[in-house]
């Protein structure tokens, strides 16, 4: 790639690093224009041709994020990269979420700014449309999207998301499809011809968990008898898929966000570094801002994994998607277990709507696959169901201990939690304070006794 046909607008009303970005652009084979302040910048994109913008957050009269949204009015998709203070991040992350292409915090890496911009230019890339010009087909990645708003929306925010590399945080309950979700992105993605590398960082072991990262040489540590190459390399032009992210240690939190930085590895036991360019995407049914909270979870890496973030509703919120999935999810075992066509009765399907599927997606789906094993004349009842939960009950009743439990400590933890709600009006934080517990221990509680927070507003 040619440097000299490409034009860079530099902006940061310090004019140290304004020269150092100069020197160093000039140095790669860059033209470069350089501004102080956002009325100066404007005026440049006005009267000279520019291809890309690097600009700072904080700057006094214009900040770089009321600069980014006036070149949205003058110049709609010109990439920008933003450079930012840690106090600034969240600012940056927004600007991001609305189409910028970047943003690396102070104090850079000069070498991988230039690197970055480098690699932007070498692949053509252009700013993801706002629109979503690449659509995501119903069932692709082995989803089924459904017609809940919410789910809509998911849709919608995947179609934006694919298009881009950016980094992003799929957050749901256990059993809502953030794999599904994950695969669904790099299928869209200009990536889908590269490969889809998924990380279960919750059932690895964290003293194995950094080899299967980032690989290892021969003789790095016992057993090590040749080389290994890591899972960040092995997704060398495609997706890098984290699941369960929530659940890595200290160490391998630092380890990452170098790499997210840099997009640099090192094998264990060696001494070079290798570029890598990959996508990332990260999962998680963790509360990781009640962990940030507590200390287990670092907040930069927190930002850098979550520049886009994809709330997955609960199938309890999207209770008009469940006779959709429940005909597809008979179909696929029907066809699997070459068993004749199953029919699900209406009063059956009123009843799956109306559980709560603690399991979710996952849940429905197996409890569909025992029931279709089970029915009798090809019909499925209630009765063929095998879930833990009782078929009666009711999530606007609070259930009555057993006579026989009735003074044990759950009990007396369950009732404590459903006064604390009560009084806070549902609000789960509030609740937390009330009690003195953390947000992921209450949250955690409200799972184990299936109490809907939404049942006490």
């Amino acid at each position: 790639m040619s440097s000299t046909k490409y034009t860079l607008l530099l902006v940061d009303d310090d004019t140290n690093i304004l020269e150092v970005l100069d020197a160093r652009f000039s140095a790669a084979g860059f033209r470069t224009h350089k501004a102080t302040n956002g009325q100066t910048a404007l005026a440049l994109l006005t009267s000279e041709q520019i291809d890309l913008v690097i600009s700072d957050v904080k700057m006094p009269s214009m900040s770089g994020i009321e600069l980014y949204a006036e070149m949205q009015q003058k110049s709609p998709g010109l990439p920008v990269i933003f450079l930012t203070a840690f106090g600034n991040i969240p600012e940056a992350v927004t600007a991001v979420q609305s189409g910028a292409l970047d943003y690396l915090t102070k104090p850079f890496d000069g070498k991988t700014l230039v690197q970055k911009v480098k690699d932007f230019f070498a692949a053509g890339k252009t700013v993801p449309s706002q629109t979503g010009t690449n659509d995501v087909e119903e069932g692709s990645a082995g989803f089924i999207w459904g017609s809940s708003k919410p789910m809509v929306a998911i849709k919608e925010m995947v179609s934006r998301v694919a298009s881009s590399d950016v980094n992003t945080l799929i957050l749901g309950e256990s059993g809502v499809g953030k794999e599904c979700i994950a695969k669904a992105i790099h299928d869209a993605s200009p990536r889908r011809n590269g490969p889809l590398i998924v990380v279960d960082c919750g059932s690895t072991p964290p003293g194995i968990l950094e080899s299967e990262l980032f690989g290892h040489t021969k003789g790095a540590f016992t057993n090590a008898i040749q080389d290994k190459t890591g899972l960040i390399e092995a997704a060398e032009g495609g997706t890098l898929f984290l699941d369960e992210i929530g659940n890595i240690s200290s160490e391998m939190q630092h380890r990452l966000l170098r790499f997210l930085e840099d997009r640099k590895i090192r094998r264990v036991g060696a001494i070079d570094e290798k570029q890598i360019d990959c996508r990332v995407l990260a999962a998680t049914n963790a509360d990781l801002t009640a962990d940030i909270e507590e200390g287990k979870f670092r907040q930069d890496l927190y930002y850098r994994l979550r520049v886009v973030t994809l709330n997955l509703p609960p199938l309890r919120e999207r209770r008009q998607d469940i006779p959709r999935l429940a005909k597809m999810f008979v179909q696929r075992h029907c066809n699997t277990y070459n068993i004749p066509v199953v029919h699900i009765p209406d009063s059956t399907m009123d009843w799956l709507e109306q559980l709560d599927w603690p399991g979710n997606v996952r849940e429905l789906k197996n409890a569909l696959e025992a029931g279709v094993v089970l029915c009798r004349n090809n019909t499925l009842l209630p009765e063929d169901f095998q879930l833990e939960q009782p078929t009666s009950k009711s999530r606007k009743e609070d259930s009555a201990p057993d006579q026989g439990s009735e003074f044990s400590l759950e009990n007396s933890e369950r009732e404590a939690i459903i006064r604390a709600l009560r009084q806070t009006n549902g609000v789960q934080k509030s609740a937390a304070e009330l009690l003195d517990i953390s947000r992921r221990s209450i949250h955690y509680k409200l799972k184990k006794y299936d109490i809907q927070p939404s049942d006490y507003k």
